[in-house]
């Protein structure tokens, strides 16, 4: 009997789009785009690598989709219709990418009027009748509906995102039915980004009981007019004919013409001269190399590394900007050592000292790294050469059975030397954290690198959100192709979680040891882009020298005063409270304020005003722009008004009065807040838990809040802050003699901005002016500017037109920002940081629009961004050097940083830190306009203002 064969059939489509938002832009030796082509044909690549590791296919073919429109869509014109347009650097690929389909030699197969999954059912389903076993590449849900086994030809799934099978049980655990009653769930759950209606209101989870229950999505309507009164009644009721629609939509056609026949996809061989000639066409040098190299020779397509123990590395990778990840051999997991004898450690920490390079990791009992033990720490000396090193595993119970470990003191004392050696540098990601944690067992780590803050300084902004972030996890699959562990995955979630410290070791050790590896892999592919692509100078210059000064000041924190928070939310209770009842009088009823639905439904339907608008959800919008309209109509104002201040005193009382109080550290009575050093895409620190950057900062309320931060006993906060620095920065990038006269003389640069524009200086001049001056720097339109000043669109647009006549410097600077960020896909700070805006030339308005906005003013705030974290690192030596070591630097909120000494040094600490944060751009860049630090003390943070 002739062996089974085994198709697979690549969902290329699904490919193609997750290629695109993993990796940044490239462009081949011609200029086009094709940072996508690459991403797809390394994930081929890897498939096939992969594949040589689980059972063979005989059989190969990669589907993809011909167009947008199908026969769905004479169905229900409106399938699909929410799917933004493809990217525009994205469409010039599309051909490109079946031709790297083709270079391998592999079938590419389309068909105008069908979808991807149309031939992908067709295809499955004729294979299956012959007897063949099918594997489907691709998570879609869509097609869990296929899979199954008939005859003892079996259909599965393969996610290469997790590297999971998917089979009849992974289905039934995610939609809580069988693969053939998936569609039924879908019908009735809908899909909005296919634009599948459903039934409204039915979620996953009660689709899945409903199917469930009833057996069928037809059973499930027709039991629907016996169930008792309730809302999901009437929908079943109501939906029913959306409901079937809906099926139709879902249901996948299984009987289309293929177009080629099964036996032509038969694997055998793939000829390499397609591939390098691909390959060399479009600037692919590592994967050239590669295949040259006859490591990667592709013998047949699901083989390209015949010799697995020798494999030079794993081919999902992204080149970044023509820069080749060096060789390494693929993740191995068991060649990790579990170190459980202090014998052992000692031989890595000589290992280490030795190679001068390490990657370290720790596994700890908290997040919160002032509160965090360490339960276990990794470190990495290379691929695959890497280790775990448990500290503190075993149950929390003194009867519970501990494992072999190191104990935790003779571990610090081994590690501690080689951690504070400044000959061996060390290697994190997120490394402050690690930073911290270490200082609470007397480890001051140095020298260190940070692949996280590398990533940054590299590509801060691509992917936006979709792909694009620097978490190890998302860089390890864009530029590695390789997903890590889950804590998840080790740990559980939910109420079946278990500490850290209580997964068994084997296991333990394949999850931190990875991490370490990671890591080291990492920074060998992304510090030699620094030099390739101008990042070396913003990271060796600001950021990296700044990760040991913002863990410091985290450890610092700042003392609160527990009764004035807790009077503070009396305070606040009491006047929402009030608030409440007022809104209720109004209203004519009782209803929760706090309710967006209740809010919607009381002021649009029964109260009749008018801008109401329901979204997806059936509700109505009632968010801060929606209130602050409807203010502006009188019948409607008295409620808003009253609204508004009830959402903001509550906000103000959950996210600082009330939260501060349960955020005190025990141990040392003060608050640590966690900064971000790639929070804000230009550079700006951003800080969480508490975020202290939100805190009002002219209201009375706000000042309140700022009461409740103090100093201890003896001592005294010194605030300083840079006055107007955007502005200074603007004046001197934007080369406006006007300005930079009028800042070089002292003068109110909101009353010379209200000189020359409306002749004269008023109060309300004044104001406007100073509206003007920040709002024009963010590339506010007419309308913004006109919703700020409360003015009609026509005469913020003659204000804007004033202002570039009066200052043509700054319309030059925004025109010529524009330009080159359109050119070059990225804006600059004075300090070389860059900041990318991959959709500046987007078809989308409001996408383009955005962009420009934000490249407008990326250079202006980054370079401020710049300017205070330079100031930062020098801040704590130019006091030791004054003898001041009594100062410490606790907060950084904008351009504001905030110090506790004792009160005896305010005289000679003031001048020494004036004189570091005024010249914190020398010698790097010389401004042309002074920058002036405001500084003021006071037992507490309002005070010193």
């Amino acid at each position: 009997m002739s062996e089974q064969k085994h198709l697979y059939l690549v969902d290329g489509s699904s490919y193609i789009f997750r290629a695109y938002h993993r990796l940044p832009p490239l462009t081949n030796p011609e200029g086009t785009p094709v940072g996508a082509v690459y991403g797809y044909t390394t994930m081929l690549w890897k498939l096939a690598t992969d594949l040589t590791d689980a059972e063979d296919p005989t059989h190969l073919a990669v589907i993809l989709d011909k167009d947008s429109k199908s026969f769905r869509n004479d169905i229900y014109p409106e399938y699909k219709a929410n799917r933004p347009e493809p990217p525009e650097d994205l469409r010039p690929q599309f051909p490109l990418i079946r031709d790297a389909t083709r270079a391998f030699s592999l079938p590419c197969i389309e068909e105008a009027g069908l979808e991807a999954d149309d031939l992908i059912a067709s295809y499955a389903r004729e294979a299956q009748r012959q007897g063949w076993n099918v594997t489907i590449v691709s998570s879609d849900k869509d097609l869990m509906q296929l899979v199954g086994e008939v005859d003892g030809a079996r259909i599965d799934m393969l996610d290469t995102m997790k590297s999971a099978r998917i089979y009849i049980p992974e289905v039934e655990e995610k939609f809580g039915v069988a693969p053939e009653l998936v569609g039924d769930v879908l019908a009735l759950m809908g899909d909005s980004v296919d634009n599948i209606p459903g039934i409204y209101g039915i979620g996953p989870k009660t689709a899945s009981k409903l199917i469930s229950e009833h057996g069928s999505l037809t059973a499930a309507l027709d039991y629907a007019p016996e169930m008792k009164t309730s809302k999901l009644k009437e929908r079943l009721i109501e939906g029913r004919a959306d409901a079937e629609m809906s099926r139709v939509l879902v249901t996948l056609k299984e009987d289309c013409d293929l177009p080629e026949p099964l036996e032509d996809f038969r694997l055998d061989g793939v000829p390499p001269e397609p591939l390098a000639a691909f390959l060399e066409t479009h600037g692919f040098t590592s994967l050239l190399k590669r295949l040259g190299a006859g490591a990667g020779s592709p013998e047949r397509a699901n083989n390209l590394h015949p010799d697995q123990a020798d494999k030079p590395g794993d081919a999902g990778t992204a080149e970044g900007n023509h820069q080749p990840l060096p060789e390494m051999p693929t993740l191995d997991r068991t060649a990790y050592e579990t170190v459980q004898t202090l014998e052992r450690l000692e031989h890595w920490v000589d290992r280490a000292t030795t190679a001068r390079l390490v990657a370290v990791d720790t596994e700890t009992s908290s997040l919160d790294a002032m509160q965090a033990d360490l339960v276990g720490v990794s470190l990495a000396l290379g691929p695959n050469d890497a280790c775990y090193i448990p500290l503190a595993h075993g149950g929390t119970d003194m009867f519970d059975e501990k494992p072999e470990q190191v104990p935790l003191d003779g571990a610090i004392a081994a590690l501690k030397p080689m951690l504070e050696d400044d000959a061996v540098t060390k290697i994190f990601q997120n490394g402050k954290y690690d930073l911290n944690v270490l200082a609470r067992y007397d480890i001051q780590v140095s020298p260190i690198e940070d692949t996280m803050v590398i990533s940054f300084d590299l590509d801060a902004g691509r992917g936006e959100g979709m792909g694009g972030g620097h978490g190890m996890d998302e860089l390890s699959e864009r530029h590695l192709g390789h997903t890590p562990l889950a804590f998840k995955d080790v740990c559980g979630t939910g109420k079946k979680a278990i500490p850290f410290g209580e997964v068994p070791l084997a296991r333990a050790t394949e999850y931190a040891a990875e991490d370490a590896d990671v890591t080291w892999r990492l920074y060998r592919f992304l510090k030699p882009r620094l030099a390739e692509e101008g990042g070396t100078r913003i990271y060796e210059r600001v950021d990296r020298p700044l990760i040991p000064v913002v863990a410091q000041m985290e450890r610092e924190g700042i003392k609160i005063d527990r009764a004035r928070l807790a009077k503070l939310s009396e305070e606040f209770a009491n006047e929402t409270g009030r608030l409440e009842g007022e809104i209720h009088e109004i209203a004519g009823q009782e209803f929760a304020v706090g309710s967006p639905k209740q809010l919607g439904d009381i002021l649009f339907d029964k109260m009749g005003f008018k801008g109401g608008k329901k979204g997806k959800s059936g509700q109505y919008s009632t968010d801060q722009s929606v209130l602050e309209n409807l203010a502006k109509d009188e019948a409607a104002k008295p409620i808003a008004d009253k609204v508004l201040e009830w959402r903001h005193l509550s906000k103000l009382k959950s996210t600082y009065t009330d939260a501060l109080q349960q955020q005190i550290n025990p141990d040392t009575g003060r608050v640590h807040t966690s900064y971000s050093l790639v929070g804000a895409q230009t550079g700006r620190l951003s800080s969480t838990d508490p975020n202290l950057q939100n805190i009002p900062i002219r209201t009375a309320i706000g000042r309140q809040i700022r009461e409740a931060f103090v100093a201890e006993p003896g001592n005294v906060l010194l605030a300083a802050d840079y006055s107007q620095i955007e502005l200074r920065l603007a004046a001197h990038m934007a080369d406006v003699d006007t300005l930079k006269e009028a800042f070089a003389n002292g003068e109110d640069i909101h009353a010379r901005t209200a000189k020359e524009m409306f002749g004269e200086v008023t109060r309300d001049t004044r104001a406007q002016a100073k509206t003007i001056n920040f709002a024009i720097l963010y590339g506010i339109s007419r309308w913004g500017l006109a919703g700020r000043l409360e003015v009609e669109p026509d005469d913020a647009q003659d204000m804007i037109d004033t202002y570039f006549q009066r200052f043509p410097g700054i319309q030059r600077y925004i025109h010529e920002t524009l330009e080159t960020v359109r050119q070059r896909g990225y804006s600059e700070t004075l300090f070389g940081r860059k900041t990318w805006f991959p959709r500046i030339k987007s078809s989308n308005q409001a996408e383009r629009q955005g962009s420009e906005r934000a490249a407008i003013n990326a250079p202006i705030q980054g370079t401020s961004a710049d300017i205070i974290k330079r100031a930062m690192v020098r801040m704590l030596p130019a006091l030791r050097d004054a003898g001041l070591s009594d100062v410490r630097m606790l907060l950084q909120v904008h351009d504001e940083l905030v110090f506790e000494l004792p009160e005896g040094d305010v005289a000679a600490a003031s001048p020494v830190i004036e004189r570091v944060m005024a010249e914190a751009a020398l010698p790097a860049v010389t401004i042309d306009v002074p920058l002036a630090v405001d500084i003021g003390t006071g037992a507490s943070w309002d005070a010193a203002h």
